[in-house]
């Protein structure tokens, strides 16, 4: 048994725990010793004195205690780590092989590696740490990386707002490689190049969460009209051009993101004529193009994360049902909607029933054709559901 601080829950706080679960809250704690740094290496243990787990502190976070481990004779080390990489990696080996340049390698809990990210683009690996728990083991897991790809160039970002939130200040640069260029384009499925900023874009620099639901577009946009709202650098939207969409409106309030996309049509030598590019708010141009009477084949809600926190939900709530109110108000009989959500407290079955209430205020009928969710590199660890954060719908509108 390894000599560490320990962590002791109140009574009734250790369920979670014991079915593996990685968080630890605050307000499951009766015990902590005050001297400790964030970042020490704790065991958890029950009111009792059982064992439940071996973690990473964060003090000043609601999530106290990030557990990597749960066997006692385990040890939160370099061999632990790297095991932990490995294992991910080869997950991901069928993923690359069919074509795709951008992969994500790590997904944080989905992987078992609290709070850290690594996604590949090209010969690119992007490192982005959110928590105590990732900033502890940053340079075993570095060390890891380096091992597997000695040839790609290894770039940190991490500067996300749940990073803030954990105490740590925010760090973006080059750890080891080159300095990569302002858009890099990476192969999506063998047939699209999809535009990615490292240094400047969203998250890691793309969302690879998409994959398939990028390619659900391009099975229903022959011959459509299409309108990507939240385009970002115009995924969707160059999927839907190169299944043949007669016009693509991709709307977005990003300039930068504005200029990814249109670079990313001429890349993929996709026709300029057959598309524009709105910078808007999103809300603003759904209403009016629904006061003039617009309709579009086929409508795309990709909107950010509405509800940060468990306060927040009922609002998010809100915005969903407004934003598909309109988005369906816009499909012509007989098109489709495709509408996501990526706040991980909103569940399928919710998400669902906001969709449903949203065609009602819309005054149409809509089907669900199927479900969508993040793609399968964005792996979810069955104990931990809060890792299966992404749910869309396809509906169909009458």
């Amino acid at each position: 048994m390894q000599h560490m601080p320990t962590i002791t829950l109140a009574p009734g706080r250790e369920k979670s725990a014991r079915r593996h679960h990685p968080w630890i809250f605050s307000k499951a704690v009766a015990d902590c010793p005050a001297d400790l740094k964030p970042g020490s290496q704790v065991r958890v243990c029950t009111a009792d004195g059982s064992f439940l787990g071996y973690g990473i502190l964060s003090p000043s976070s609601q999530i106290m205690v990030r557990l990597l481990s749960f066997k006692e004779n385990e040890s939160i080390d370099a061999a632990l780590i790297k095991a932990r990489v490995q294992q991910a990696v080869s997950l991901r080996s069928g993923l690359i092989a069919r074509g795709n340049d951008g992969v994500r390698l790590i997904a944080a809990e989905g992987d078992y590696l609290p709070g850290v990210i690594v996604d590949k683009y090209n010969d690119f690996l992007v490192l982005a740490i959110s928590s105590w728990a990732g900033e502890a083991i940053r340079q075993p897991l570095l060390e890891a990386l380096s091992a597997l790809y000695p040839d790609c160039s290894i770039y940190e970002r991490s500067d996300s707002k749940s990073r803030l939130k954990e105490g740590l200040e925010a760090r973006c640069g080059l750890i080891c490689g080159t300095e990569p260029a302002e858009i890099i384009y990476v192969k999506e499925n063998g047939l699209i190049y999809l535009p990615i900023d490292i240094r400047n874009g969203h998250k890691t620099g793309g969302y690879l969460d998409q994959r398939h639901s990028r390619y659900k577009a391009y099975t229903l946009a022959r011959g459509a009209r299409v309108l990507n709202c939240f385009c970002y650098t115009g995924g969707f939207g160059l999927w839907a051009l190169k299944g043949g969409a007669s016009r693509v409106e991709n709307v977005d309030v990003s300039a930068l993101a504005m200029n990814h996309a249109k670079a990313g049509v001429a890349y993929n030598h996709l026709d300029p004529g057959h598309c524009r590019f709105i910078r808007e708010d999103v809300f603003s141009y759904l209403r009016q193009q629904h006061e003039a009477g617009e309709k579009y084949d086929l409508v795309i809600l990709d909107p950010p994360k509405f509800a940060e926190n468990a306060a927040s939900l009922k609002k998010a709530c809100r915005g969903y049902q407004d934003i598909n109110r309109l988005g369906l108000s816009l499909v012509r009989p007989g098109g489709r909607l495709l509408t996501f959500s990526c706040s991980g407290l909103m569940d399928q079955s919710l998400f669902q029933k906001i969709c449903a209430d949203a065609a009602l205020d819309a005054g149409v009928n809509a089907q669900l054709i199927s479900t969508l969710r993040q793609d399968e590199d964005h792996v979810v660890a069955l104990p931990c559901p809060e890792s299966f954060y992404l749910k869309g719908l396809e509906l169909a509108v009458y």
